[in-house]
């Protein structure tokens, strides 16, 4: 292990783009950060700029690297990790896209996939791409976009329509168009990709309407797709990992063994169990691959909430109720509950385990008594409680209790969401001292194909315990907060079905 090379590990978010150059022993030596603007045309959509969110991935990474004092001569290899199922669609030739990229959360394919339903193929994409029919995935945006986006015909009858997630899009951009690929990880989410067979479903594609031309090659976690053009950094670098941001987290958390779990809390909330070398169907949770590396597949169960960080973010920005996310923790703490207020944040529907594209978020038990800070408890409290869900729903499926549950993301440094989290599980929650695992993640996949570490046994030893939070509820505390959850869960579901 040579101390001085480092990995630049571009991390693609929902809100912004970051980029952390991170050293052989896994500490971080740079980092750079640029929000982009977040596009509501309507009611249920969410789209971004595609282009904007590659000028702030090449500011954050130029800001990375000036921030720690190397140069492009450093860096041994790129990496990159992504908010998933982001669907961009652009000319092959131009590399111009041809609309904005409609974002993981946007809720605009429900009618396709009420077709889907119809055509009783629900089935059979729960045992081939192991996801159920949702608007969360890739595929059908893409349908969406053949169908109303004129320029994706016309490009997809000449061959040049290009249909990719965020890692696809960065990497062709990256590269000058020189490699047009995914990762397996990145595909597992289009609910297009078959995972034992790792490949695209003819079936599907058929089905959905989206030509196999458009798609790019999919490639293992860990392997060098191409070198990353000299006029971002200098000089050419290697792009050596790609992964999935829930993906990259779980490698990050050095979840190695089957039966080890993460929980993300971002956006949104995801929580991963390590499942092994076979794929384990849950009704009502995902099955994804996990990561591929060196030719060996490794599996997951997934839970996803869609909303958790964007409710605290919603307290600022609409409400207005506070300036920064560690002024909603202090308010949490002042009262001793949340005064019988409920709160779903439901606020692009439900994901595991209720499945539920017509759920809209709610705020219930609300009495003259009830002040800010109890509206900020209960806002946190459900980030804990819909990840309860999740975990119960994986402890169920897996048949395998989760003994500890390893935390990152912006809203793990909430001591408070943290402790209620832990007492609510009744399980332990432990929290690394990097919180940057996403970017750490894909960064070791990187360094492990370049040769900067001999395997992923040796980066165990650079996940660091920060603080572990033992549960303190009595049982019947425990059940009275998840039965008052279950209840203003089944209020706000359905909500905005016609």
């Amino acid at each position: 292990m040579t101390i001085g090379k480092y990995i630049l590990s571009i991390d693609q978010g929902t809100t912004s783009s970051r980029a952390v150059l991170f050293d052989a022993l896994g500490g971080v030596a740079g980092m750079g950060q640029k929000e982009f603007r977040q596009i509501y045309p309507q009611p249920g959509y969410v789209e971004h700029d595609a282009v904007q969110i590659l000028q702030t991935t090449l500011y954050a990474m130029r800001q990375a690297v000036a921030n720690a004092g190397v140069t492009a001569a450093d860096i041994a290899a790129i990496s990159i990790t992504n908010q998933r199922e982001t669907t961009v669609a652009w000319d092959g030739d131009t590399g111009i896209p041809i609309c904005n990229a409609i974002v993981w959360q946007c809720r605009r394919t429900a009618p396709q996939c009420e077709r889907l339903y119809a055509a009783g193929l629900s089935g059979y994409i729960k045992e081939t791409t192991g996801l159920l029919i949702d608007p969360y995935f890739s595929g059908t945006k893409m349908q969406w976009i053949m169908e109303h986006i004129p320029a994706a015909r016309e490009l997809a009858a000449k061959g040049r329509l290009r249909f990719g997630t965020i890692d696809c899009w960065l990497c062709y951009s990256l590269t000058q168009g020189r490699a047009f690929v995914t990762d397996v990880s990145n595909a597992s989410r289009t609910m297009l990709f078959d995972i034992r067979r790792q490949r695209w479903d003819e079936r599907l594609l058929q089905e959905l309407g989206v030509p196999r031309s458009a798609l790019p090659e999919v490639v293992e976690c860990g392997q060098v797709v191409g070198c990353c053009g000299a006029d971002v950094l200098g000089r050419e670098i290697p792009i050596a990992g790609m992964a999935g941001d829930q993906h990259a987290a779980l490698f990050g958390q050095c979840c190695f063994d089957k039966g080890m779990a993460k929980n993300t809390y971002g956006t949104g909330c995801f929580v991963l169990m390590n499942t092994g070398g076979e794929p384990v169907n849950s009704p009502n949770l995902l099955t994804t691959v996990a990561w591929k590396l060196q030719g060996r597949t490794v599996y997951a169960l997934e839970g996803s909430a869609f909303n958790a960080g964007s409710a605290i973010q919603w307290l600022r920005d609409e409400l207005e109720l506070i300036k920064t996310p560690q002024e909603a923790d202090q308010l949490a703490e002042t009262v001793e509950d949340a005064g019988g207020v409920s709160f779903v944040p439901a606020f692009t529907g439900l994901g595991a385990p209720y499945w539920d594209m017509y759920a809209r978020g709610a705020l219930l038990g609300v009495t003259r008594g009830a002040k800010r800070a109890h509206l900020c408890r209960a806002v946190l409290e459900s980030i804990a409680l819909e990840s309860c869900d999740l975990v119960k729903a994986m402890e169920a499926g897996s048949g395998v209790p989760v003994k500890e549950l390893r935390v990152d993301g912006g809203a793990s440094r909430s001591r408070f969401l943290m402790q209620y989290q832990a007492d609510i599980l009744g399980t332990p929650v432990l929290r690394p001292q990097c919180l940057e695992t996403t970017a750490l993640g894909s960064a070791m996949m990187a360094g492990l194909t370049v040769g900067l570490w001999d395997s992923p046994q040796a980066l165990t030893a650079l996940w660091r315990e920060d603080q572990v939070f033992a549960p303190q509820y009595p049982e019947e505390r425990r059940a009275q907060d998840m039965a008052r959850w279950h209840k203003a869960v089944q209020r706000c579901r359905g909500w905005a079905e016609d």
